[in-house]
C-alpha cells in the first residue's frame, strides 16, 4: 500500500494540480483574511454574516484565527473537488485497469489513494493557515490592531484547535467527494453534484425546512470547521458527519470492489 501512496502523491504533485491548488487556496485565503482587516470600519461588516469585528476584538487571541476560520469552508469545497476528480478520473481515463495489474487488491488501492489525498489536504490546510497568519500580521498595523496577545499560549492553543477542526472538516468534504467519484465515475459529474449540493441545494432545503438543517451533511461538515455553534454542537456534527461518511464510504467501497473494470 505504501507504493500506492507514493504513486498517488506523484500524481498530486503535478504542476497543473499543485500550482492550481496553491493559487486557488492562496487567493481565497488572501481575499477573506484581507476583508476582515481592510473593511474593519465598513458599515456592511467584515465577517461572513455581515457582522462587524472591531479592532478591539481582533486584538484578542481569537483575532489570530479570524481570517483562517473564514476561509475554512472554502478549503472543504476545494478538497471535495480534488478528491472527486482524482478518484473518478481513474475510470474516465481508463487507468484503473493498469493500477489493478500492479496491485490486484482494490481495497489497498482505495486506502492508498485516500491516505495520499489526506496528506495533500493537510498540506493545503497548513499552507492556508500560515498565509492567513502572515497576512493578519501584515495588515494589523493598518487596522490599528494590537497583536501582543497573538503570541500568548491561549492564542497558540486556539490556533492548534482551529487548524485541527478545519482539517477534519476539509477531510470530511474530501471523503464526500471521493465517495461521489466512486459512485458516479465521472470527474465532472462528481464535482458538479458535490458543489451543487453543498453550496446551493442544502441552503435552499434548509431555508424551506429549517428542521432539516442540523441533519444535512454539508452543514455538519461546515460546523466542524468553526468548532460547533451553528445551531448545533460539535459532537452532534461529528457524529452525523461520520454516519454519512461510513454509510456512503461502505457503499462506495463495495461497488468499487465488485464492479467490472472496462478496457
Amino acid at each position: 500500500m505504501i507504493r500506492v501512496v507514493i504513486a498517488e502523491l506523484r500524481k498530486l504533485r503535478r504542476p497543473s494540480l499543485l500550482l492550481g491548488t496553491i493559487a486557488t487556496v492562496g487567493g481565497l485565503t488572501a481575499l477573506f483574511t484581507s476583508i476582515i482587516f481592510l473593511m474593519i470600519d465598513s458599515e456592511n461588516g467584515n465577517s461572513e454574516r455581515g457582522e462587524r469585528i472591531s479592532a478591539a476584538e481582533l486584538s484578542n487571541p481569537t483575532g489570530l484565527i479570524n481570517g483562517f476560520q473564514l476561509v475554512g469552508v472554502f478549503l472543504g469545497i476545494v478538497s471535495l473537488c480534488i478528491f472527486a476528480s482524482q478518484t473518478a478520473q481513474e475510470y474516465s481515463l481508463g487507468t484503473l485497469r493498469n493500477l489493478l495489474v500492479r496491485q490486484p487488491s482494490r481495497m489497498k488501492i482505495l486506502a492508498g489513494k485516500f491516505i495520499a489525498m489526506k496528506l495533500f489536504a493537510l498540506v493545503m490546510v497548513l499552507f492556508a493557515g500560515a498565509l492567513s497568519i502572515a497576512i493578519s500580521y501584515a495588515l494589523s498595523g493598518r487596522a490599528k490592531v494590537d497583536t501582543t496577545s497573538w503570541g500568548t499560549s491561549a492564542a497558540m492553543q486556539l490556533l492548534f484547535e482551529n487548524t485541527l477542526n478545519i482539517f477534519i472538516s476539509t477531510l470530511c468534504y474530501g471523503a464526500f467527494g471521493m465517495i461521489l467519484g466512486l459512485l458516479l465515475r465521472s470527474p465532472i459529474s462528481a464535482i458538479a453534484v458535490g458543489v451543487l449540493w453543498s453550496l446551493i441545494l442544502e441552503n435552499i432545503l434548509g431555508a424551506l425546512v429549517k428542521s432539516t438543517v442540523k441533519w444535512l451533511p454539508g452543514f455538519n461538515f461546515q460546523n466542524l470547521s468553526s468548532g460547533g455553534g451553528l445551531n448545533s454542537s460539535y459532537k452532534h456534527s461529528l457524529a452525523i458527519s461520520l454516519g454519512y461518511l461510513i454509510i456512503g464510504g461502505g457503499l462506495a467501497a463495495i461497488l468499487f470492489k465488485r464492479r467490472d473494470v472496462a478496457n
